[in-house]
């Protein structure tokens, strides 16, 4: 018997190669991975990096309809990471892709490999700027006025052309 669908919300980086390019064949990839059903996608935006050097992030923030556990789908969005080779030789290192699990319907998890809602989603811009474009009763208008003082540039829409240099 197959689990009723989640609508959970993934979010999608990149500050190494051709981060736009990852990010849309990401997209790609989650809607064709068994149990993952992209519903909407936020434009790309561009971020500097937090707590980091390296290149300008760009970013984007997925919904997707699920029916694997919040756990299977962590471990989807880990194994499509190792895909774009993904490497974490230290905390915060310039990626060629980061996937994080941001909200899992409703549901609160904390475990030693999964917290949801994700702990730093809402002291990030480049998290709850492309939220708010695809789903804004997520986010309220306190909640991007905290973080309006982290610079995050709209840079085109992931199914048509891109201006990825801001």
């Amino acid at each position: 018997m197959e689990r009723a669908e989640v609508t959970a919300v993934v979010g999608l980086g990149a500050n190494l190669g051709d981060p736009a390019q990852a990010l849309q064949d990401a997209l790609t990839v989650l809607s064709e991975y068994p149990g993952i059903r992209v519903t909407k996608s936020s434009s790309l935006y561009r971020s500097a990096p937090v707590g980091a050097g390296g290149p300008d992030y760009i970013n984007a923030v997925a919904e997707v309809a699920t029916t694997l556990t919040a756990m299977e789908l962590l471990e989807a969005l880990q194994s499509i990471e190792q895909d774009f080779g993904r490497d974490r030789p230290y905390p915060n290192a310039p990626r060629t892709m980061d996937l994080d699990l941001l909200l899992y319907g409703d549901a609160r998890v904390a475990s030693p490999t999964l917290t949801v809602p994700h702990p730093r989603m809402w002291a990030r811009a480049f998290v709850l700027v492309p939220l708010a474009e695809i789903a804004p009763d997520r986010v309220s208008p306190a909640a991007l006025l905290a973080v309006a003082d982290q610079d995050v540039v709209r840079c085109g829409d992931p199914h048509g052309t891109l201006d990825t240099q801001g």
